[in-house]
């Protein structure tokens, strides 16, 4: 589910990063790694490794997840933002690391974290399990199930466990995620709408007739219109609901851009920005 970029994304991509400084950020050879002017960053080091257990049919299952901190903690009745990130399909599976990709990537870099100052909380998917039970690749949607999946719950278990931890400030906890995890993304703000104070759904889909409880909720939402995995279709869908049930959402529609509309949208500093300043 990780497609190519269209050439207008590859250039808009380019611009964006170094309108934000980011061009100063490369790869370092290891996929755990972000290298910098500064130094390289280990993401398994800076990435704090917790567990959460939650019920599963007649028994419990146990979930690994990851924690970035931000880097003035300890400061006195201070509290951070919080950021829980839902990762797509391509990262699956339960060795807590290769979920490491993409925005948690980025925003560990030494001049992200400074920019950004805040917990980045990101769970794990098991293989071939998923966040949502929905056919990634239908046109129209489905509805949603009365329960989450065992899996998204996790996700929930990990944000209660961090939040009952660390001095999160409740009101600037932000939901994001792309392709499998876009898909997460609308299905748990609709589940928990008074939890998040904004939500930033990439190249997913969700059930229209849950668009009333997300109304009043700051939304903005990224699409590729050549995407081939998931339809540019249930993101227009689901800003159309919205609107219709009275919200305001903002939509970013890519031209010619396929399933990777998540790295213009991460790498802008205008939506960052724009998810940060969002409060409850």
């Amino acid at each position: 589910m990780h497609g190519a970029w269209g050439r207008s994304g590859l250039v808009a991509a380019a611009l964006l990063a170094a309108a934000c400084g980011s061009a100063r950020i490369t790869f370092a050879g290891r996929e755990g790694d972000v290298q910098t002017e500064r130094k390289t960053v280990n993401l398994t080091d800076v990435y704090e490794e917790r567990s959460v257990t939650v019920p599963e049919a007649a028994g419990t299952a146990t979930f690994r997840y990851r924690l970035l901190k931000p880097p003035g903690l300890g400061e006195a009745d201070r509290r951070w933002p919080l950021v829980l990130f839902l990762h797509g399909a391509g990262e699956r599976g339960d060795d807590n690391a290769m979920h490491l990709k993409f925005l948690p990537k980025w925003l560990a870099a030494p001049e992200m974290r400074e920019r950004y100052p805040c917990f980045v909380l990101v769970p794990q998917c098991r293989k071939e399990r998923q966040w949502v039970d929905v056919p990634w690749a239908d046109r129209q949607s489905a509805p949603q199930a009365p329960r989450a999946t065992t899996d998204l719950a996790a996700a929930v278990a990990a944000l209660d466990d961090v939040l009952t931890k660390e001095p999160v400030d409740p009101a600037r906890v932000y939901l994001t995620g792309l392709s499998m995890g876009g898909y997460g993304t609308w299905d748990l703000g609709a589940r928990m709408p008074d939890r998040f104070a904004a939500l930033l759904p990439i190249c997913g889909g969700g059930d229209e007739q849950t668009a009333a409880r997300l109304a009043t909720l700051p939304i903005w939402c990224f699409h590729g219109d050549a995407d081939a995995a998931v339809p540019v279709e249930r993101s227009r869908a689901m800003i159309a609901a919205l609107r219709a049930a009275g919200g305001k959402p903002k939509y970013s529609e890519l031209p010619g851009v396929g399933h990777d509309s998540w790295t213009p949208a991460y790498r802008d500093p205008t939506v960052l920005d724009w998810l940060f300043e969002q409060s409850r």
